[in-house]
């Protein structure tokens, strides 16, 4: 299984948006440098509230570049970064992957699967409707998350756009991603 970065985001202020980058150093254990959501413990304004001593499982958010262009067939306009995503992929089921997966970026630098973005008010404020297009419930009920997925960094190194995505599966059985 693999596919590509099709583009990079980080920003050091709080803001939903990310602006696009020429590459991101990633960081074993911190996340993006530089990043506003880098760190050994939480970032997410709302859970430092909460716990600010939890782990931080969001240090590196993924987001699959195929979903901009299934929410623009329903009328919205979204690209790289927009939705704040540090990493946007090409070609990759990054929403089929178990917990556990890793996914290497580039040469050198390796992020450890830790669940779904749990999509936010804020991406209605940022298009209204949006959040329909991106969290809803399957025929059975259940609760569905498209906005991307959420990792740690393993092993450190310098992503640019271009660069080729291997994925390593856990050994099974596999874990369904959930929220984190």
């Amino acid at each position: 299984m693999s596919g590509s970065v099709s583009a990079i985001s980080s920003n050091g202020t709080y803001s939903f948006t990310k602006p696009n980058r020429d590459g991101i150093t990633l960081v074993a254990g911190f996340g993006v440098e530089g990043d506003v959501h880098a760190g050994a413990t939480v970032k997410h304004r709302f859970r430092m509230r909460k716990d600010p001593s939890q782990p931080n499982l969001r240090q590196v958010h993924l987001m699959h570049e195929e979903l901009f262009e299934e929410v623009r067939a329903a009328g919205f306009e979204v690209g790289a970064g927009q939705l704040g995503e540090n990493v946007t992929t090409r070609g990759l089921d990054l929403l089929g992957l178990p917990v556990g997966a890793r996914l290497r970026l580039g040469a050198e630098a390796v992020v450890e699967v830790t669940g779904l973005r749990n999509p936010c008010a804020q991406i209605d404020a940022f298009q209204k409707g949006l959040l329909k297009q991106v969290a809803g419930r399957d025929a059975h009920g259940r609760p569905v998350f498209r906005a991307g997925i959420m990792s740690v960094v393993l092993s450190g190194g310098v992503v640019r756009p271009g660069d080729p995505i291997t994925v390593e599966l856990p050994d099974g059985p596999h874990r369904p991603l959930e929220i984190v």
